[in-house]
């Protein structure tokens, strides 16, 4: 049996942001990035990051240079459509950084935002 066709998603990564996940990737033994949303902090929504091997039923999927990124359909339209992944690294830290066209707000720290 194939795995099913999955819609295509709008979100887009920065060179550094592909080049990470590949890393992490290969670090875990998984296929791809599961890029998903929970209720959390003082805005209301964080973003969660999982690797996996599958997609699930409802998934959308992003593909960047041999690069799987899968996206539940519900959060896409509303909070995820048209959202950037940048990798940032600095003397004293690293994270990847979320640029959201449909952030309506976000709380002091960044960690949580709003649509």
């Amino acid at each position: 049996m194939s795995a099913p066709e999955l819609k295509q998603a709008e979100v887009h990564l920065t060179p550094a942001a592909i080049a990470q996940f590949k890393k992490k990737l290969a670090e875990a033994g998984k296929q791809a990035v599961r890029l998903s949303l929970r209720e959390a902090g003082c805005s209301g929504l964080e973003y969660v990051l999982d690797f996996e091997d599958a997609a699930s039923e409802g998934d959308l999927a992003a593909e960047f240079d041999g690069l799987t990124i899968y996206i539940a359909e519900q959060f896409y339209d509303n909070a995820i459509k048209g959202l950037e992944i940048d990798y940032q690294e600095d003397m004293l830290s690293s994270s990847f950084v979320f640029n959201n066209p449909n952030k309506k707000g976000e709380c002091g720290c960044g960690k949580s935002f709003s649509a």
